[in-house]
């Protein structure tokens, strides 16, 4: 019986630990001073309608033919131009099947990796619209506090977040759903730290399936991802025992693939749900140790201080520029081998008609 209680709680503690830390972390959600936010009216991302072509493994041999939009990484409470990511800039791409969309985010930055230490690892989120009132800044921006914010009082202000830490994710390795954080009824991840989350503001956030209301057994972590670096000089793939997998320092580009299905199961207002031939909105953050200084989690980079705008394409233009151009091929391929056929049997009947009638020999002593 003691084993099996020491079991339990082995398998409980990445939940409440990370139940725990980000409560423990909204306290140094303050910013420095009031807000202000020039967003470009240009920026976008597309995911075009590209099916059968993501191998979802961390690389990004598969995205090399994919437009994406070239994002600088601003800090998400102070976005100043001064206080920009130096390493470099983030560039975003997006794509769907028609049932899974797909992302790849790409980030220049120094090999940096400690073993079970997330905070002194790159780390990554989306975050997402639901509500209608939900605003980028303040997650959400429901105004009531941690004892008062439910799904009654911050209606309409949900927000759906994904969040990658890496501490224990073996590069190229498949995290985030699976079948035992499933099968209890939450977006938690045990195994990778890649988890599944909704919000109304900094203060009140949570793992699908659990909040202030209590806990819903029919939630679950709808994301998949992997991660990898380009100073990695081995394809076959890690395992644990080969941490840290690289040497520190390196310099190189940090790889983030994601999937998740266009729509879920969620029945709780915790998740987005995207529709093909329509527009979201969406978010990406980046967390890095600067200077091998653990980072906290409010002290996060973010592509733009507002809402960016996610166009999923129906892929119409795509049936319209290839379907009659392949209807039109097959019709003329049939149209020729029908006249190819009608003239031989034109030859052949005119030569039936007009071949000249051959003369029986008579001898000359039978005349």
């Amino acid at each position: 019986m003691l084993r099996q209680l020491l079991l339990l709680l082995q398998l409980q503690l990445p939940i409440l630990f990370f139940i725990s830390v980000p409560i423990g972390r909204v306290n140094s959600h303050q910013e420095s001073g009031e807000w202000s936010c020039e967003s470009g009216s240009e920026i976008r991302v597309d995911a075009e309608f590209k099916p059968g072509l993501i191998s979802l493994d961390g690389h990004a041999e598969d995205w090399k033919d994919i437009d994406g939009f070239e994002f600088s990484l601003l800090p998400a409470l102070d976005p100043h131009p001064d206080h920009e990511y130096k390493a470099g800039k983030m560039t975003v791409k997006a794509l769907h099947d028609g049932h899974d969309v797909f992302f790849m985010l790409q980030v220049d930055g120094d090999y940096v990796y400690s073993k079970g230490n997330s905070n002194k690892c790159p780390s990554v989120s989306l975050m997402f619209q639901i509500g209608d009132s939900a605003t980028y800044h303040d997650m959400g921006g429901c105004s009531q506090g941690t004892g008062s914010c439910t799904n009654k009082t911050c209606k309409g202000h949900e927000v759906d977040i994904m969040h990658f830490s890496i501490g224990n994710a073996i590069p190229g390795r498949l995290y985030g759903g699976n079948l035992v954080d499933n099968s209890e009824g939450n977006g938690g991840d045990r195994f990778g730290h890649l988890v599944d989350l909704y919000a109304w503001n900094p203060h009140c956030r949570y793992l699908d399936g659990l909040g202030p209301s209590g806990n819903d057994t029919s939630a679950q972590n709808d994301w998949k991802g992997a991660w990898w670096h380009s100073s990695f000089d081995i394809n076959s793939g890690f395992v644990e025992e080969d941490s840290p997998y690289s040497s520190d320092g390196k310099q190189g580009t940090y790889y983030f693939e994601f999937s998740r299905p266009m729509r879920t199961v969620d029945r709780l207002q915790q998740d987005a749900q995207f529709t093909i031939g329509s527009s979201s909105k969406m978010s990406v953050a980046f967390w890095y140790p600067v200077d091998g200084q653990p980072w906290h989690g409010s002290g996060h980079y973010s592509v733009d201080c507002d809402w960016v705008p996610l166009d999923i394409s129906s892929g119409n233009s795509m049936l319209t520029s290839t379907g009659p151009s392949a209807s039109g091929n097959v019709s003329s391929a049939f149209a020729l081998l029908l006249s190819v056929v009608s003239l031989c049997v034109s030859i052949f009947v005119v030569y039936r008609l007009f071949r000249p009638k051959s003369i029986p020999f008579t001898p000359m002593e039978n005349l």
